[in-house]
């Protein structure tokens, strides 16, 4: 196993444990019986913890020791036997340590050092000529050769390259070697024929080995010098020669089948063949397509992924920021090689579990199924350091430890044990792990892609080795111009951009400009605003390809734009023609239908005469016609009768036939077969003879019947003509009796038929005789009827073809004038059309002209789009993130350029104008988008940018525009900390909703990526997004927001490049137009109606305009034929001509109203301007503390309460004045209850400066000087200091720099002339009220003199700045206002929460119980202490107290970070829900950046510190003692007096620590329930006792109550001399006791708390440092403290301005050579080590206590010696690369360049020293000891200082005197003499005790002549105390009332640091005229070392 940095011990014995089996209680061995080797890669890995120890190792140390470790849950003994360890590491330096002498004593040590070369040779030459032994003859010697130069260049690129922290990844070794001939063993002998191919191959394996990892061009031309270096000695070869154009070759397998590693000379087919790769890979289904450019540079990436995963076991490391293409190129090659991609996806829950998980995965596709796969693994995936420790051991061995648990493992064997099978491997636990794990490591490749920003990549490389060692770099560096320049010609290839001389290569290098400019301004906004933007190639190609979109966009729209409008002109022209076409035929239309109303008269008369004559015939024929009808009827009747008899005959007829026709010749035949025939069928043929005429014999019947038409002609008898003979003779035969058919049908059927004829013609013949004269009758008739019919119908006839005529006639008549009226309608339509078209013409005059205008000028822009797309898409692509001053500056360069480039581009482009329409930038501000240009280009950004936006958005404006522009589109609003997020946006995806992501972090949810990225695939048309584990479909409408509340996150550059990240913030001009809206609202509300519905009318009127326009248009291009006929085309016309005037009209007039509007809103200009300044004072104070956030909706109501409160008056100036006034109070008043004390100045100065700014009263030269003070770079040149007995250095400076300004000519020479006079103004009490020397007191205004304060005497600045504001805004802005919760609570509503900054000191708790009970909601008062497990109650709390109307307080927000982000989702749901009216949320928190913005701009703000001054916290306690408190006590006065005095005690302690070290040693955190529970003691002995027991008080008030917190003696001390002072008898017992040396403090007369409150009032604000028994210099070290914190921060408010001369010093030497020469100087100085043994030999004799100190001091010395040295020389190493950096030489590098002691050396003895001083005073230590070694002799004077241990050398003098008097140690004391004379004179050492000198005493001087305390002079902070005689005495008596006890300090800081105590001893020194508490609160004390 390979332990990291990051392992513990617990990981180490798990992975071991994991391997072992229990065989007894308490002992495991190894499994299988055998014996086991643990192999511990890496030793030295894990860091080291506080106390320098690697706990893993320790482990392994008691092991070795001891056999054993303990178990970790039940603490028993585990012995571990059959064990060994094998450890292997690395030299130390970087991550690897050093490892401790005692583990390293256990081990039997072997060094590896580095093979020489001869084993080289004989390795890598041995396999080379083995290779080359099939090659051609003239190949192969070249074996040796090669081996040789790769080598060689080993050699030297290891010693050019070295690992400085910057290229901490040029880390080489042996497996370098490797990896070139690793390469080598691919060649081919059929492609490698030659010496020159070979050579080539070697060169490219170098190039991808050494240089693919070279981070910029410098080193890679370095390398190719190298390189050609050794060409020319070894191979006799120029690299030009082999490499012509200096190209480096490529070799690739991958375009050959078979697969032959080759040189890819054709660049071209190379490429081909990638972009065909490409595409292939896009239309792989279920793969999100990849739009890539493959320039040369990303091909030679991919070839070089491709060489190293397409070999066993090769991984890669691809470096580059985010955004360079390395997991695109990577998935590419990936695809050439028919891999699989394997990729984690990172969710919110994403741990080591399950990337453990994932990790199991990856091992099954590549283990189990066999498939070879890359794993593409990004570093933003590293959530948790152990991902990259797993991989780290993938690397090195393949195996993660304890992956598997035993029955997964066992099923992974079971899938693998047919193969295993084949293989012969047995089938054992262990051989199938290393068989899984061999398949593993060659079917899988690593690729990681890690970015260079920032310190994690160093760290990374530093701690997992493997990441260098195991895997083949390759840096992507910055995209080259020429990269840029081709990918921009590739996109612009084959684009039409105009007919300008090579406008291709111009606009691609104006892409180039563009990009490498905000790289630029990237950097100076880094450098100015602290606010980092990252550059990447991702936006480079979105602006190409988004510029290419864009162009053909806007072409479209003005093409269609254009050719409407043409056709609408078209349309027009033709109208005119075909009107004057139409009024020529009108005219002749008229003529017609003249003619035709002649003709149609003529007809008529024609048609009246014909009509007559018609009719008369018409009478004649009906009456004839008349007489036939009755004839007709007659005939009809007789032909009826005769038709009747016939009937009769004819049934029997019919029968007969039927028989006849059924007779046939076989019939007939039998009866002629008859010879003698019987009777009946003879009488038959007789009858039938008779009728046929023939004689009636047999004879004859038998020849007739042999006849064949017999039948027929019996059938055909003329039956008509029977003659009557005939008739009678059948008659005969009929009347038969047997004449019967049915009788003669027994005898012979032909008979019957015969008989049934005859019988039937009888009948018939008979009825006919009586029939025929009917019928002759009727024939007659009928013969006539016809006559007459016939003349009938002759008459009717010609009564047709009259009527005929007539009709006829009637038509043309008809005709005629349907002619007519056709005529008379077309006339009348052609006069309405020419009407029509009058209109038509004269409406679309007016339009036409403008048309034509537009026309031309929409040419011109299509003229011009070439550079206005490219500007525009330059904009959309990069200017988000930037100000505007930056974008105008931006913009400003880029037209510059197009214009030298002459690229056509309108002259006076707009980014927003040229992308959006007015009326929806119009809509937008409706909506609640801030009206100036700023936010109208964001609008724009959002709306048009290709990626998701994301906005910085720290005061909602953005958040409230979205919403209220995507509410009616159904808008989602989500935040990360929902639990359902993503199951929302994936129905937003889904359905195509817009979501809106608000609040988020610095950090975005990994699973947002696919969204982000848009990574959509194409199955089937439609469009798939995969999410998480669920495909979705994508729809098109899906829109996606972000806002962020930080005002100034840090996006990595991986976000940067997946959105487009706007910034939102509030503007100057937004704002005011914002707030002039309001107050011109508030104070003349029917102007702003007025206005708002003019621009709501105007906006309404031009869109108006514009839709009929649009429609006019439409009709007109969809118009077909003629538009005359197009009735809903002239409507449209007439009312849109009236509707046009109509708004045209108001338009014009709204716009003068407008103007007229706007002046009088002009006039309150003023207001809005003052306001928002105040905004954005306030907004800056976010910078300066976390919890200062502010929103502008509360903003906004604070200045509309301002407005309402404000005084009236009539005159409009004295209105804007006063309500100025106000509002600045009003938010001055409002800011400072959440404002820290430290802080309530600056603020009100920051207000003061900027509102002087504004009204340019303020000479900004003067006031930067005043923050920035002067900085001399040229000593050398700067005059002499002419004061410097008590000027310092540092001041001179200022006063020198002062006198460059304009108003300070002459400042220098008058400290010359007037030293005196300036001595006294420099020690003058009030300096800043002091007349100044010479002309200076007249030529100075007020800013003037401050700076003068500022360069002398910063410790009065502050008094300065009040003084300041106090004349510019007046008294009231120095005296922030006492926090008074009423007011708040009366102020706040149940949507604001109240938030209490805490500061220690304070707890807001009984100050909120006690607003509480005084309003009523005691009972209803539920407090809650946040911290681990409370959150679900909090949150039940806020719940129930929403309902019931509570006030829930949650105190300690800060002890529950993790919960916040529900508390504001909390938050939030107030905003929305109506709580209780009565609810309030309460909240508590010190200042913590990770509280969240929302809560703390929503609520209202208060800190609870004690007030500053004796004055605030006298009137703070005063209000905390309620009026029953006041007057509960049974002596009233007495308890008044002592009230006063205890509050007044109770506020100089707290006070008191402003003073600093002066003040107390230790900060206490004295509070308010100290005071209540000695108020309450105080009342309760006052009315238990008689006399009041002042001891018993003092000793519980001093002794208990305070006195519990303070741990310092001196401090008690202190704390014991002012209660004395306070609480005594005069207190009460004298009137106007005071209670200190100042007149203004004292007891006042009893009376009421009003009365007390009244006095208080009178304090002076700040006080005299007298009060607390001070003197005037104890302020001013804290004061120059409290100046230098104002600087400071007002500076980090103002804009880092990157002017000349910081640019100068910027490019001055660089951070590493400023530290290489620092640390040479520091190693120069400091001294060498002191010779340890041998003063150790030359004090042998002599062991006295004295010089054993002496050699431990010298041990110390030394051992810090050697730490600074081998530091330094390490530090040397590792900047230079020699040796990697480690964490702590990079702490030790950082300190040394802010020129600060590292915390290495510091260790051995404390100081605040700079490191210069420092260094100094290190040698004169050491100078003392080793002088003193030297000499083996103390020194006279002993430089107590010097020692490193103090009281362990004053330990050594007690001891030795003790020796020397033989009296026992503890018996003796110090006496201590004050020298009165100079050390030159102290020539001997004392007889007894020791001679200390070099002390200082701080808080007092010393008065040499009479050897005791005095005042110190005015700015004498310490003053030397002459040498002091320590004299150890014994039985000492009791310290005198005149002595001073003054205790001596190591270093200045009292308390001591890192556990070691600073005092040493206390010193008694004679306290003078004064008693010495004077001195104790002097804070006096003497100290052995200064800060500098």
């Amino acid at each position: 196993m390979s332990p990291p940095v990051q392992t513990t011990s617990n990981n180490v014995q798990a992975i071991i444990e994991s391997r072992v089996e229990k065989r007894t209680k308490g002992v495991y061995v190894p499994v299988g019986g055998k014996r086991m080797l643990s192999f511990l890669d890496d030793l030295n890995m894990p860091a080291n913890d506080d106390f320098g120890s690697q706990p893993p190792l320790e482990l392994l140390r008691l092991w070795i020791d001891y056999g054993f470790w303990y178990d970790r849950q039940k603490q028993t003994l585990k012995c571990v036997k059959d064990m060994f360890l094998l450890a292997s590491m690395g030299p130390p330096g970087g991550g690897r340590t050093h490892i401790s002498g005692r583990l390293q004593s256990r081990f039997n040590l072997i060094n590896m050092t580095f093979p020489t070369e001869s084993q080289i040779k004989r390795i890598y030459g041995t396999m080379i000529n083995q290779k080359l032994q099939e090659f051609e003859e003239e190949v192969k010697p070249i074996g040796s050769v090669l081996t040789q130069a790769t080598l060689e260049l080993y050699y030297s690129t290891v010693a050019r390259f070295l690992p400085t922290p910057a290229k901490i990844h040029y880390l080489f070794n042996l497996r370098d070697i490797s990896r070139v001939f690793q390469g080598l063993l691919r060649a081919h002998r059929d492609f490698h024929d030659t010496k020159q191919s070979i050579t080539r191959l070697w060169i490219h394996e170098c190039f991808r080995v050494f240089s693919d990892r070279l981070v910029d061009q410098s080193d890679t031309e370095a390398f190719v010098g190298l390189l050609t270096e050794k060409l020319g000695s070894l191979f006799e070869l120029t690299y030009h020669s082999i490499c012509p154009n200096k190209q480096p070759p490529i070799f690739g397998d991958f375009l050959k089948e078979p697969r032959v590693y080759e040189d890819l000379v054709d660049f071209k087919t190379l490429k081909g063949f990638m972009e065909s790769q490409l595409e292939d890979y896009n239309l792989t289904p279920g793969v999100v397509p990849m739009s890539l450019v493959l320039f040369r540079d990303a091909i030679e990436h991919v070839t070089r992924v491709v060489r190293v995963i397409s070999q066993p076991r090769g991984n890669m490391l691809l470096v580059g920021i985010g955004g360079s293409g390395r997991q695109s190129l990577s998935k590419m090659a990936a695809s050439i090689c028919e891999y699989l991609v394997f990729q984690v996806e990172v969710t919110k829950q994403y741990r080591k579990q399950e990337f453990r998980e994932d990790i199991k995965k990856l091992y099954r596709l590549t283990g189990v199924d066999n498939k070879p796969t890359v794993f593409l693994f990004n570093d933003t995936q590293i959530v948790d350091q152990s991902f990259l420790e797993d991989i780290n051991n993938i690397l090195s061995s393949g195996e993660v430890p304890n992956l598997y648990k035993q029955d997964e493992f066992e099923e992974v064997s079971s899938a693998l044990s047919d193969w295993a099978r084949k293989e012969n491997i047995v089938e054992t636990p262990d051989s199938m792990f290393n068989y899984l794990i061999e398949r593993v490591r060659n079917n899988l490749h690593i690729v990681l892609c890690m970015s260079p920003v920032g310190d994690p990549f160093r760290n990374y490389i530093r701690q997992y080795p493997a990441l260098v060692n195991c895997a083949t770099i390759d840096w992507f560096s910055e995209w080259p111009r020429d990269a840029l320049l081709e990918v921009a010609e590739r996109y612009l290839d084959g684009l039409a951009l105009g007919t300008v001389e090579g406008i291709q290569t111009k606009v691609a290098s104006i892409f180039v400009t563009m990009h490498q400019s905000v790289a630029q301004f990237s950097q100076r906004m880094k450098l100015e605003l602290k606010r980092h933007n990252y550059v990447t190639p991702t936006n480079y190609l979105e602006l190409v390809s988004g510029y290419k979109k864009l162009l053909a966009e806007k072409r479209i729209e003005l093409g269609e734009q254009v050719s409407k409008l043409r056709n609408g002109l078209f349309k027009i022209d033709d109208t005119r023609i075909k009107v004057e076409a139409m009024s020529v035929e009108l005219e002749e239309a008229k003529k017609k239908v003249a003619d035709f109303q002649k003709q149609c008269e003529e007809y008529l008369v024609i048609i009246v005469q014909q009509k007559r004559e018609a009719d008369e015939q018409q009478k004649t024929v009906s009456a004839h016609s008349e007489k036939i009808g009755a004839e007709e009827i007659k005939c009809r009747a007789m032909a009826e009768n005769a038709q009747r008899d016939l009937d009769e005959a004819v049934p029997a007829l019919e029968e007969a036939m039927k028989a006849l026709e059924s007779l046939n010749k076989k019939d007939m035949t039998e009866i002629k077969s008859y010879g003698r025939p019987p009777t009946l069928v003879e009488t038959v043929m007789q009858a039938v003879m008779i009728l046929r005429g023939n004689e009636p014999t047999w004879a004859e019947a038998k020849r007739q019947l042999g006849e064949g038409n017999f039948i027929k002609q019996l059938v055909h008898f003329d039956k008509d003509n029977i003659s009557d003979r005939v008739l009678k003779k059948i008659g005969q035969y009929c009347t038969q009796p047997d004449f019967h058919p049915e009788i003669i049908g027994r005898v012979s059927l032909a008979a019957k038929s015969l008989c049934m004829w005859v019988r039937a013609m009888e009948v018939y013949g008979r009825i006919f005789r009586v029939v025929e004269p009917k019928r002759a009758r009727l024939n007659g008739a009928m013969s006539q009827l016809a006559e007459k019919q016939a003349s009938l119908a002759e008459a009717q006839a010609k009564l047709i073809e009259v009527g005929e005529k007539l009709d006829l006639l009637k038509r043309q008549y008809d005709e005629k004038l349907a002619q007519k009226e056709e005529l008379r309608r077309k006339s009348e339509d052609m006069e309405i059309k020419l009407d029509r078209a009058g209109k038509l013409v004269s409406g679309l005059a007016g339009e036409r002209i403008r048309w034509e205008e537009t026309v031309v000028g929409l040419e011109t822009n299509m003229g011009f789009l070439v550079g206005d797309c490219l500007l525009a898409a330059a904009f959309l692509s990069y200017m988000g993130p930037f100000l505007s001053n930056y974008r105008d500056q931006l913009v400003s360069i880029w037209m510059k350029q197009v214009r030298e480039l002459e690229v056509p581009c309108s002259p006076g482009f707009s980014f927003a104008v040229f992308l959006s329409k007015p009326t929806a930038v119009r809509d937008w501000n409706i909506q609640g988008l801030p009206s100036d240009a700023f936010s109208t280009e964001n609008g724009v950004i959002v709306t048009r940018g290709n990626r998701w936006p994301l906005m910085v958005d720290p005061q909602g404006q953005a958040l409230k525009w979205v919403k209220s522009m995507e509410m009616k589109r159904g808008l989602k609003v989500i935040d990360l900390q929902m639990p359902d997020f993503l199951r929302i946006l994936e129905n937003a995806v889904q359905f195509g909703s817009p979501v809106l992501l608000q609040n988020v972090q610095e950090e975005l949810d990994p699973s947002l990526a696919p969204i982000l990225n848009k990574s959509l695939t194409h199955v089937g048309g439609r469009l798939l997004l995969k999410l998480g584990d669920k495909e979705v479909e994508y729809s098109p409408e899906f829109r996606f927001y972000i806002t962020t509340k930080l005002s100034n996150p840090h996006y990595t550059p991986e976000i940067s490049t997946k959105t487009t990240i706007v910034n939102f913030a509030v503007k100057e001009q937004g704002l005011e137009a914002q707030l002039l809206g309001i107050v011109v609202r508030k104070e003349r509300p029917e102007l702003e109606e007025q206005k708002d519905s003019l621009v709501i009318n105007i906006a309404s009127g031009k869109r108006k305009l514009q839709e009929l326009e649009d429609e006019i248009l439409r009709l007109l291009n969809e118009a077909t034929g003629s538009l005359l006929d197009d009735v809903q085309l002239v409507n449209t016309l007439q009312t849109s001509k009236v509707t046009a005037t109509e708004v045209s009209e108001q338009l014009e007039t709204s716009e003068l109203t407008e103007i007229k509007i706007d002046t009088a809103r002009e006039a309150y200009r003023p207001c809005a301007q003052r306001a928002s300044i105040l905004f954005f004072v306030l907004n800056d104070m976010g910078r300066i503390d976390p919890m200062y956030q502010f929103s502008l909706d509360a903003y906004i109501d604070l200045f509309n309460l301002s407005i309402e409160k404000s005084q009236r008056s009539h005159k409009l100036d004295e209105r804007i004045a006063n309500l100025n006034d106000y509002h600045t109070y009003a938010v001055y008043r409002y800011t400072c209850r959440g404002l820290f004390e430290v802080h309530k100045l600056l603020f009100s100065f920051q207000i003061c400066a900027k509102i002087l700014e504004v009204a340019g009263k303020l000479n900004m030269d003067e006031y930067s000087f005043f923050l920035r003070g002067g900085l001399v770079l040229d000593k050398e040149s700067q005059m002499e200091n002419p004061c410097s007995s008590w000027l310092a250095e540092s001041n001179w400076d200022n006063v020198t720099e002062l006198d460059k300004l304009a108003n300070f000519h002459g400042l220098m020479a008058s400290f010359e002339q007037y030293p005196r006079d300036w001595n006294l103004w420099y020690t003058s009490a009030g300096p800043e009220t002091a007349q100044l020397p010479g002309e200076w007191e007249n030529g100075c205004n007020e800013l003037q003199r401050m700076l003068i304060v500022r360069s002398l005497r910063q410790d009065r600045v502050a008094f300065c700045v009040a003084a300041f504001i106090i004349n510019n805004l007046g008294s009231r802005f120095v005296e922030p206002p006492v926090l008074d919760m009423k007011a708040v609570v009366e102020d706040s509503t149940t949507k604001t929460p109240l938030i209490f900054v805490l500061s220690p000191g304070v707890d807001p708790t009984g100050a909120l119980l006690q607003l509480a009970e005084a309003s009523g909601m005691s009972r209803k008062f539920h407090a809650l202490s946040l911290g681990q497990g409370q959150a679900p109650i909090a949150t039940r709390m806020i719940k129930e107290g929403v309902k019931s109307g509570h006030w829930v307080f949650l105190a300690n927000c800060h002890l529950c970070l993790s919960w916040m982000p529900q508390l504001d989702k909390l938050v939030e749901l107030l905003q929305v829900e109506e709580p209780h009216p009565d609810f309030r949320l309460w909240l508590s928190s010190s200042p913590h950046p990770d509280f969240p913005i929302a809560i703390l701009q929503a609520g209202i703000k208060m800190t609870t510190e004690p007030p500053r001054g004796v004055k605030s916290n006298m009137k703070r306690l005063y209000q905390l003692v309620t009026e029953g408190q006041f007057t509960r006590c049974a002596r009233p006065v007495l308890y008044r007096k002592l009230l006063f005095a205890l509050c007044f005690f109770h506020s100089i302690l707290l006070e008191r620590k402003k003073f600093l070290q002066l003040g107390w040693n230790i900060i206490y955190g004295f509070n308010d329930s100290d005071f209540e529970v000695s108020e309450s003691l105080m009342s309760l002995y006052l009315d238990e006792y008689e006399e009041i027991p002042w001891d018993a008080l003092k000793y519980l008030i001093a002794g208990v109550n305070y006195g519990g917190h303070v741990t310092d003696d001196f401090d008690r001390r202190l704390l014991t001399t002012y209660i004395n002072d306070y609480f005594c008898e005069a207190a009460v017992a004298a009137p106007f006791f005071k209670l200190s040396s100042l007149a203004t403090y004292y007891i006042p007369r009893d009376g009421p708390q009003s009365s007390y409150r009244e006095y208080i009032s009178h304090l002076p604000a700040t006080e005299h440092p007298e009060v607390f028994g001070q003197h005037p210099n104890a302020d001013i070290a804290s004061q120059i403290a409290e100046t230098r914190t104002l600087f400071d921060t007002l500076l980090s408010l103002q804009p880092q301005v990157t002017s000349g001369a910081t640019a100068g010093a910027a490019a001055g030497p660089s951070r590493e050579n400023k530290v290489l020469e620092l640390a040479a100087d520091v190693l120069q100085k400091i001294p060498g080590l002191i010779d340890y043994e041998g003063t150790r030999v030359l004090l042998a004799d002599d062991p006295s206590p004295l010089n054993v100190v002496l050699l431990q001091e010298i041990q110390r010395y030394n051992a810090l010696l050697h730490t600074i040295r081998s530091s330094l020389i390490e530090l040397e190493k590792g900047i230079k690369g020699l040796v990697v950096m480690s964490s702590s030489l990079e702490e030790t590098f950082h300190c040394i360049f802010d020129a600060r002691v590292p915390p290495l050396w510091v260790k051995a003895y404390p100081s605040l020293k700079p490191l210069a001083s420092w260094t100094r005073d290190l040698c004169q230590r050491v100078e003392q000891f080793a002088r003193w070694a030297e000499t083996a002799h103390p020194p006279t004077l002993f430089w107590l200082s010097g020692f490193t241990f103090p009281t362990g050398f004053l330990t050594a003098v007690l001891q030795s005197s003790a020796r020397q008097h033989s009296v026992s140690v503890d018996t003796l004391s110090w006496e201590f003499i004050v020298a009165t004379v100079d050390d030159n004179n102290l020539l001997f050492p004392p007889k007894d005790g020791v001679f200390i000198r070099g002390l200082y005493l701080e808080g007092a001087g010393w008065d040499k002549k009479n050897s005791c305390l005095v005042e110190a002079k005015p700015m004498q902070l310490v003053c030397p105390i002459p040498t002091i005689h320590f004299k150890p005495v014994e039985n000492r008596k009791k310290i005198a009332k005149s002595m001073y006890l003054c205790p001596c300090y190591y270093f200045p800081v009292r308390s001591g640091d890192g556990g070691r105590p600073s005092f040493v001893v206390g010193v008694d020194l004679k306290s003078g005229a004064v008693p010495f508490d004077h001195w104790i609160k002097r804070g006096t004390a003497l100290l052995m070392s200064l800060d500098n």
